[in-house]
């Protein structure tokens, strides 16, 4: 693990396309921004581990559990606060468990 100390407006490149910056610092908290192409996907590690856990639980589904959607419904995880699946394609999740459309992503 590379460890890197960085102060308040610095920021860290991770390849060519990925900056992370330190926005703020306060007590123990250090909030970051992080700017990726919306091909890149970002989450807090817990919601990952959700979307990880929900991909299988969906890939173990026999064809009988299995209904067809609606137009424009699209599978993800649901119940996250009344925000929008962070499945779907160009969403952001900050570090207070909100989720935000990033201004480049277009509208559905």
């Amino acid at each position: 693990m590379l460890v890197l100390s960085r102060q308040r407006d610095e920021t860290i490149m991770i390849g060519d396309d990925v900056e992370i910056t330190v926005v703020d610092i306060r007590g123990d908290k250090v909030r970051l921004g992080i700017n990726a192409p919306t091909r890149i996907a970002v989450h807090r590690k817990e919601v990952y581990e959700a979307i990880k856990q929900e991909n299988q639980r969906a890939s173990r589904m026999e064809g009988a559990d299995v209904s067809p959607m609606s137009p424009g419904v699209r599978p993800g995880l649901t119940g996250m606060r009344g925000k929008v699946s962070p499945l779907t394609s160009g969403t952001r999740v900050t570090p207070h468990s909100s989720i935000h459309q990033r201004p480049d992503a277009q509208s559905a």
